[in-house]
């Protein structure tokens, strides 16, 4: 048992130590006899000794095995002439998740996300994109088989198609068979002789595609579509995986969305306002007649109905929001300067006064876009 190491002692820490003790003790040591920072011989030992014992002890599993003792089969740094405890229960109880066969070579392929931006006209009724992807693609050389044409996998000599090895290991209950996969076709049972030298194997290849998609009306940014077996072909000709489409809509400099909602601001002339008129939107999906009433005030919201965006899954639309903004003019001629003055003279109106307090005019118009106030 003299060869057994005192994992513990190498740490300095006890045998009842935490998790969090043991890792800090380790720390510690590191720091110290680190080569870069200790370049000694005795150092670089100590070093290696330190960190065989953090590795045993810092794995649960490794280090409930190491507690038991040499004469368990337990960790010891060396050969103790027995196999672990894990190779009678992997034999008896099918542990380590071993499959029974070989495996096959044929595999899902990944999931692929692309990131698409809109702009928010083509968000109101939808639109279609042909995008271009690079992604892996089937071999069209080999179809997938991964073999040169006119050849095909031959059986692995080592484990005669089984995928597995088995081996003797001498535990406490004697010798038991444990299996393994196969070092020589990798848990395959056959070995390509003459991989395809067009995808070197692989049965695919990188390549660059395009996908259509019809995009739905209704998206915002940050909507995730998915687009099912349009990822990336598998391994061997395996099942593509899928494609995610991100959303995003670029910013629009007049109008905005709030919801199902399009929302922009009408700048009207301080004559309009006052005498009313009727003014033509240019909206996003065509012109848009809008009355204003005879004193229109900054700030109203003026509603047409179902000329916003349409709704995600559905039919109908949401409306399109006009919040009005009156311009007062900064540079009058003589002729104008008069005319006002005429027409305040005439209105009798009485000095300005204080009145309850706004947050601003856009946020006014924010509230009423929202239904506030």
């Amino acid at each position: 048992m003299a060869d057994y190491p005192d994992h513990y002692a190498a740490l300095g820490v006890a045998k009842e130590a935490t998790p969090e003790e043991i890792k800090k003790a380790y720390r510690r040591l590191a720091r110290e006899l680190h080569p870069d920072v200790n370049p000694g011989s005795d150092a670089s030992e100590r070093f290696k000794e330190v960190t065989h014992a953090y590795d045993v002890l810092s794995d649960p599993k490794q280090r409930q095995q190491y507690d038991l003792g040499p004469q368990a089969g337990g960790f010891g740094g060396g050969d103790a002439g027995f196999g672990g405890f894990g190779d009678i229960f992997d034999t008896f109880f099918g542990g380590g998740g071993q499959q029974r066969g070989p495996k096959s070579r044929r595999a899902r392929g990944e999931d692929a996300l692309l990131r698409v931006e809109l702009d928010l006209d083509e968000v109101i009724f939808g639109t279609h994109r042909d995008l271009e992807v690079d992604t892996a693609v089937l071999c069209s050389t080999c179809n997938g088989s991964c073999c040169q044409p006119g050849t095909s996998p031959v059986t692995c000599d080592i484990c005669h198609g089984t995928g597995s090895i088995q081996r003797a290991v001498r535990s406490l209950l004697g010798n038991v068979m444990t299996s393994a996969p196969c070092g020589t076709c990798r848990g395959y049972g056959t070995i390509i002789a003459t991989p395809c030298v067009t995808c070197q194997g692989q049965g695919r290849l990188r390549a660059r595609r395009t996908v259509s998609v019809d995009i739905p009306a209704g998206v915002d940014t940050g909507l995730r579509l998915q687009m099912p077996g349009s990822g990336e072909v598998g391994p061997a000709g395996g099942p593509n995986g899928d494609l995610y489409l991100e959303m995003k809509v670029k910013h629009h400099d007049v109008f905005s969305r709030d919801g199902d909602d399009l929302l922009c601001t009408l700048e009207v002339p301080m004559t309009d306002a006052i005498l009313g008129r009727q003014v033509t939107v240019h909206a996003l999906d065509g012109d848009v007649e809008v009355e204003l009433r005879p004193g229109v005030q900054s700030s109203e919201v003026i509603t047409v109905k179902d000329r916003g965006v349409t709704r995600l899954r559905g039919n109908s639309r949401g409306d399109l929001k006009i919040g009005v903004q009156v311009v007062t003019p900064t540079k009058l001629d003589h002729r104008e300067r008069e005319l006002i003055k005429s027409f305040a003279s005439g209105r009798r109106q009485g000095a300005p006064a204080l009145a309850q307090f706004q947050q601003g005019l856009f946020a006014k118009i924010r509230d009423r876009f929202h239904g506030v106030g």
